[in-house]
């Protein structure tokens, strides 16, 4: 199927709107285009829908679960009824947990928090920093990158049975690599964990805005995702699933809301009795506005139906992939190999060229928003460049000047919102800088390759 034929397809849905489609940005050749918005795996833009309601909202703002106000009320069945929303997203158990948190590094480092003494945690070193990182006051095994699904599981079977003492564990996966965006066996990872007496928390911060997830069907105890990354506004994020961790642990913050009562000890000191529900880790006044941009988010990608959006994303990835394929110079990074599902997220690297000049070059004279860098997964990174898993480097940051080789990689990611003619531009503007270079020149500035005045 062609991209001019894709509208015809019945089957396959339309872009959903989106903030910011129509914005139009300077080119340094001269002009101005269209923004092409090819970034989503950091931050997708908010469905028109999110802003809408949230907009719809904001006169009826009120503070939750602390007012008689008919607005602090509304506010407050407002804020409990995203809750439920996003209980039914992700197609939660009964007595599943839903935590409103900032996102998914804070949903994460909140379970962190909450590990019983002596857990045991297990990582891949493929993850994102958001998984890699938490588990600082545990015994955390890191596991090497697997080159299959199926070694994914068996190295993971084999590292938890090979483990000592055989107490609580904590296995941490993604459901879509942020950097290759191939999908993960996560059920099976879940049967593996479950296997051995061990539970897994799923970031499916990639996979939940291009595919439906369930927590019952997945089988795993817990799920992080960020609303940035779902067509929502930026500071939002859900931890959901078992709640005997959550509600057995010390508060993830201690303050308001998080406590049930509070009393004064003869002796000067202060008792406190915290609630056993998600408010027990929802100190202060919480973030409705997030929370429910969330669940409205939840709402459109719900109606505008999975199988649609997954249709038309998953035409766009073979677009893309053809398009690359026909440069000789250019390689798409991949642990499971070529023909290995996806969501709409690709990495690579080009041949002669430095990463950080060529995402520049498609930015100053294409107007195409790409990624390049080590996208907050330096050791898959590295290892998929063929270097060093543990050689230090920066987010984002370039470390060679323009032309010169660094161990960085390029980006590209698309979702929802994304129209035919950006992925058209994006393959026509690989193509021409491969074949003719860039038409302007770059400079290095503040650890940046930037175009040069």
């Amino acid at each position: 199927m062609s991209v001019s034929t894709l509208a015809a397809d019945q089957s396959v849905c339309a872009p959903l709107p989106v903030l910011g489609r129509d914005v139009s940005v300077p080119l340094v050749t001269g002009g101005e285009v269209t923004y092409a918005a090819l970034d989503y795996a950091a931050s997708a833009p908010a469905l028109q829908r999110v802003w809408d309601d949230v907009a719809a909202y904001a006169p009826y703002y009120g503070s939750v679960h602390r007012g008689a106000g008919y607005l602090s009320q509304l506010s407050t069945d407002l804020f409990e009824n995203a809750r439920r929303t996003v209980a039914e997203f992700l197609d939660c158990r009964e007595g599943d947990q839903v935590v409103f948190t900032r996102s998914t590094t804070d949903s994460l480092n909140l379970l962190a928090a909450t590990l019983p003494a002596g857990c045991q945690v297990f990582v891949f070193e493929t993850e994102h920093h958001a998984s890699l990182l938490p588990w600082r006051d545990a015994r955390v095994t890191f596991l090497d990158a697997p080159r299959s699904p199926q070694q994914a599981v068996t190295t993971l079977g084999r590292a938890l049975a090979d483990r000592e003492p055989h107490g609580p564990a904590l296995v941490c996966v993604t459901g879509a690599s942020n950097v290759t965006g191939e999908l993960w066996p996560v059920r099976e990872l879940a049967a593996a964990a479950h296997a051995h007496g061990a539970r897994i928390v799923l970031d499916a911060a990639q996979l939940a805005p291009h595919h439906p997830v369930s927590v019952r069907d997945l089988d795993v105890d817990w799920v992080a995702f960020s609303g940035h990354k779902l067509y929502a506004p930026f500071g939002s994020g859900v931890l959901a699933g078992r709640s005997d961790w959550l509600r057995e642990a010390e508060p993830y913050l201690a303050g308001g809301g998080a406590s049930r009562k509070v009393t004064r000890r003869t002796d000067g000191g202060v008792d406190v009795e915290w609630h056993e529900t998600a408010a027990r880790h929802e100190a202060g006044s919480p973030n409705v506005i997030g929370a429910y941009s969330i669940a409205s988010a939840c709402k459109a990608l719900t109606e505008a139906g999975f199988e649609a959006l997954v249709a038309r994303e998953q035409h766009l990835v073979r677009e893309v992939r053809a398009g690359l394929a026909r440069i000789p110079q250019v390689k798409v990074l991949s642990l499971f190999g070529d023909d290995a599902p996806r969501v709409g997220v690709l990495s690579f690297v080009v041949e002669g060229w430095n990463s950080s000049h060529f995402a520049a070059a498609l930015s100053a004279e294409y107007g195409i928003g790409v990624r390049d860098g080590l996208f907050c997964a330096h050791p898959l990174v590295r290892t998929l460049l063929g270097g060093d898993p543990g050689t230090q480097g920066e987010c984002g940051a370039p470390e060679a000047a323009p032309g010169e080789r660094s161990l960085n990689a390029i980006r590209v990611s698309f979702g929802a919102g994304t129209p035919d003619e950006h992925v058209e531009r994006f393959v026509r503007a690989v193509g021409e800088l491969v074949r003719d270079g860039a038409q302007w020149k770059y400079r290095t500035q503040d650890g940046r390759c930037v175009p040069a005045v």
